[in-house]
């Protein structure tokens, strides 16, 4: 048995053919498939089905996926794959703001699918299985007058107001105040956030650094607390 195993996956995507692969390939590793033909069918399902995990096309009549993105990320931390097909780049920079995990190239092979699935949900598991042990990235914290951060309960806070920030974007700011004051490049963020398959996929740091900079700073266009090291990566500066 899988990190998959009787996982539940929604497949949200209007060309039937596909959605009857993936099903196929999906049901292989024992997960639970649900298919939805269109944007309006997914959102229906997810919140009848509450599912693991979901595959999403962008490109679908009545409601596209980048609003169906949205709406699921403004309910639930739910893991999304997203389906692209042309402007690969363009569609990561974008999926990533709207709140999507990760992103398959179409045509993809089961394969593919079935190795981003896993590392996706393994992500997950991860995460969970560190916040139960309190272990949150090394169960650093952080507080000055004006951010406190609690890795024990992941949560953060601002001027004592909470901010919801998504599982990725707690994994990426836990990660930063363990290193608090060390250089973090690319790879090693992305090593030990999003996983070694996705040493590649710079453009995941950029959008979710950005993220946390909306989320956290006074001045997002002049971080205080985290730095940009051009060309090379990230270092989170507490206050003095």
């Amino acid at each position: 048995m899988t990190i998959l195993y009787n996982k539940k996956v929604l497949i949200i995507d209007d060309d039937p053919d596909l959605s009857y692969i993936l099903s196929l390939t999906f049901a292989r590793e024992g997960m639970q498939p649900i298919l939805a033909e269109n944007g309006r069918a997914g959102l229906r399902a997810f919140r009848a089905a509450q599912p693991d995990l979901i595959i999403l096309d962008i490109m679908m009549p009545e409601i596209d996926g980048w609003e169906v993105c949205r709406q699921i990320r403004s309910l639930a931390d739910t893991p999304i794959i997203m389906l692209t097909t042309l402007s690969r780049d363009r569609d990561v920079i974008r999926g990533l703001e709207y709140g999507a995990d990760d992103f398959v190239s179409k045509p993809m092979s089961p394969k593919v699918m079935i190795a981003r699935a896993k590392a996706t949900l393994r992500r997950v598991a991860n995460a969970e299985a560190a916040g139960a042990m309190g272990e949150s990235q090394g169960a650093h914290s952080y507080n000055d007058d004006y951010l406190t951060v609690n890795c024990d309960e992941r949560k953060a806070y601002v001027k004592g107001q909470p901010i919801k920030l998504t599982a990725t974007e707690f994994r990426l700011l836990a990660f930063m105040l363990e290193n608090a004051g060390r250089v973090l490049t690319y790879q090693q963020i992305l090593d030990n956030v999003w996983g070694w398959e996705y040493r590649d996929s710079i453009d995941y740091v950029h959008v979710y650094t950005s993220h946390l900079r909306r989320k956290l700073e006074e001045n997002p266009r002049e971080p205080r607390y985290l730095h940009t090291e051009h060309g090379i990566g990230y270092r989170f500066v507490g206050r003095v």
